[in-house]
């Protein structure tokens, strides 16, 4: 557990201060502010975007994120100061260059001396600061994909390739848009900048203890009260961060405590937060960046995919709920007390105007605006709520904080997506898409479950400990073009499955990044939380096999046959997530008769769902006959 940790955890950050504190809140105020203008009125090439934004990131990053453990909270160190130098060089050199950069034709021209140096400037800096902002994992798996990518030839057999000198290397992965200066930084640089930067302003102006509040009112007065003020407040805020790591120290740090104080077990406690917070990436309208970055790898409109994941969205908030709601009532878990239960007309008064912009978005992208300009309106009209709001204004010093606040936030974001980008060009260039296909049928045969459950391992394997962006990414370049082109599955569906298994990394055992957080607040063991969160989340896990058999319930109102597809994948969800409760607390034959008929309403054949809904009725009938008070395990 020691040698993991090492593996995944990431330097401190810094509050600057002193002299530095103005420059740096100045500098990354100013960011923010072109990356408002590039979207907005500045008419800007993508790969320029992506170029001047990747070097405006990098230049900062080093002073605000530690390089150890044991680094300054508040005082760079002299290794800092030059290697912000050495990015501040690079990104002048770049920035002053890009018409040469989008001009030239890789390979065709040889590089420039100048060219190999900063080439190679900017890819180091890029390893490192993923190092210090992700982990020592992320750096050590591209730099594996980039020996392969110049060793592969000594390889023999098929996952060999020919020779890339170390000159070809560099030039594709910096000097084209397929490495990185590639589709995931682009996606930084616009969607992920701006929504981030929407949520770091409605968290300021007071959006979250609305939302915490009104969850609150909703359901403190019920069984397991926290517990379902988690998922509620987890899915809303989550949302919005995109982040389940996040989700879980903003919300974690009220909800597990107040748990913990109303008799839950540590580890329950802990894992329903980490539930409910991994969640939040996977519901619309946000979604995350993994959702923008979905759109450009696949063509697919970004409001599709959003509607395309508001059905799994909710059957797994409905799943977490329904297990919360059956444990709670099985262990006689108090509600919150009553005189700590707010009023909802009381929050909804206080705080309607929050709900704004929510709508605001809501409505662009139903309308079929573009995220970008979503994102910039939604902000907007928070900014303005907040000004009209006198305990939350947002004046000019405390605006400054918020843009340089969502810089400083996508330096992280913005370090992965540079990394997976150099892995996404390393595939590219040694054709290893092609060659997973080729592993995958020499391992499990042509069997197609098989290699979707393959496909699933893999995926949670590279978003072990890193975030959801890059291990969507990764996925989406490794494993999709087999899933798609040799197995002929339909590609929102395919990509679907990827972003799931992507995001549900983040909980999954030994890594488990939120649960690795939540166990901090709960002091409790993150093994057992991520057990907890897996068994709660059970739902998410066989889902997307339900996308691949189901496609249509991604698209439910397209005709009747989807609508019912749909609707047996929603029942046989969340007849899993309810089976473990009723076999752990109620009736194990039921349960597990319940277990076997969710499943069979999964898959795509009718005689199967028939059959599911027979032995789904059977069990239901015979456990509210069996059901009994039970002692807590």
């Amino acid at each position: 557990m020691k040698t993991l940790s090492l593996l995944f955890n990431t330097c401190p950050r810094r509050e600057p201060q002193g002299w530095l504190r103005w420059p740096m809140l100045v500098y990354g105020a100013g960011v923010a502010l072109w990356v408002l203008s590039a979207a907005t009125w500045m008419r800007v090439d993508s790969l320029a975007v992506t170029i001047i934004f990747l070097s405006l990131i990098l230049a900062p990053s080093f002073l605000v994120v530690g390089g150890s453990a044991g680094a300054s909270r508040t005082r760079p160190s002299w290794f800092d100061w030059v290697l912000s130098a050495s990015a501040a060089a690079t990104a002048v050199y770049f920035i002053a260059h890009i018409e040469d950069t989008a001009e030239r034709i890789s390979l065709l021209s040889p590089l420039a001396w100048h060219q190999f140096l900063f080439a190679a400037a900017i890819i180091l800096l890029t390893l490192e600061v993923t190092r210090r902002t992700v982990g020592l994992f992320l750096m050590l798996l591209v730099m594996g994909f980039i020996a392969y990518n110049l060793l592969g030839h000594l390889i023999v057999g098929a996952m060999g390739h020919g020779y890339i000198s170390l000159s070809h290397f560099v030039d594709i992965s910096v000097y084209t848009s397929d490495g990185l200066f590639g589709t995931p930084v682009q996606v930084a640089a616009t969607y992920a900048f701006l929504f981030v930067l929407f949520g770091t302003i409605l968290e300021r102006a007071g959006g979250g203890a609305f939302f915490f509040g009104l969850s609150a009112a909703l359901t403190g007065r019920a069984p397991g009260g926290p517990a379902k003020i988690a998922v509620f407040s987890s899915a809303l805020f989550g949302t919005m961060s995109g982040s389940p790591t996040s989700d879980v120290v903003a919300t974690g740090s009220i909800t597990i405590p107040m748990m913990k104080k109303l008799g839950y077990r540590p580890e329950m406690a802990a894992g329903t937060e980490v539930a409910a917070s991994t969640g939040g990436s996977l519901l619309p309208p946000v979604m995350g960046s993994a959702a923008f970055i979905m759109a450009e790898v696949t063509g697919i409109d970004y409001v599709s995919i959003c509607l395309a994941a508001i059905v799994p969205a909710l059957v797994y908030y409905a799943a977490i709920y329904m297990q919360v709601h059956m444990r709670a009532r099985t262990l006689k878990l108090a509600p919150l007390d009553p005189a700590e239960v707010p009023r909802a007309r009381d929050v909804l008064r206080s705080g309607w105007p929050y709900l704004i912009p929510l709508a605001g978005m809501t409505v662009m992208l139903a309308a079929h605006y573009s995220a970008t300009l979503t994102a910039v309106v939604a902000s907007a009209l928070t900014w303005l709520v907040a000004l009209l709001r006198r305990d939350t204004r947002l004046g000019l010093v405390r605006t400054l904080e918020v843009l340089a606040e969502s810089t400083t936030r996508m330096i992280g974001v913005t370090g992965a997506c540079a990394a997976a980008g150099l892995v996404v060009g390393g595939i590219t260039m040694t054709g290893l898409a092609s060659k997973f296909s080729i592993l995958a049928f020499s391992l499990v045969g042509e069997n197609d479950f098989l290699i979707l459950v393959l496909s699933a391992l893999v995926t949670i394997i590279l978003g072990l400990g890193m975030p959801t962006p890059s291990a969507y990414v990764l996925a989406a370049v490794l494993v999709a073009p087999t899933l798609v082109n040799d197995l002929g599955l339909p590609l929102l569906a395919v990509h679907m499955f990827i972003l799931y298994y992507a995001v549900l990394s983040a909980m999954t055992p030994p890594v488990a990044v939120a649960s690795f957080a939540a166990a901090a607040i709960a002091d409790a063991n993150p093994v057992k939380i991520s057990l907890e969160a897996m068994q709660l989340a059970v739902a998410a896990f066989v889902m997307p096999f339900a996308f691949i058999a189901n496609p249509g319930m991604l698209q439910p109102l397209a005709s009747f046959g989807d609508a019912i597809a749909a609707a047996g994948v929603v029942a046989g969800a969340i007849s899993i997530a309810a089976s473990l409760e009723i076999t752990r607390h109620v009736h194990r034959p039921s349960g597990l008769a319940m277990l076997a008929g969710g499943l069979l309403l999964l898959t795509p054949w009718s005689w199967a769902k028939i059959a599911g809904l027979v032995l789904l009725a059977a069990a239901w009938a015979h456990s509210r006959r069996s059901a009994r008070s039970t002692v807590p395990a």
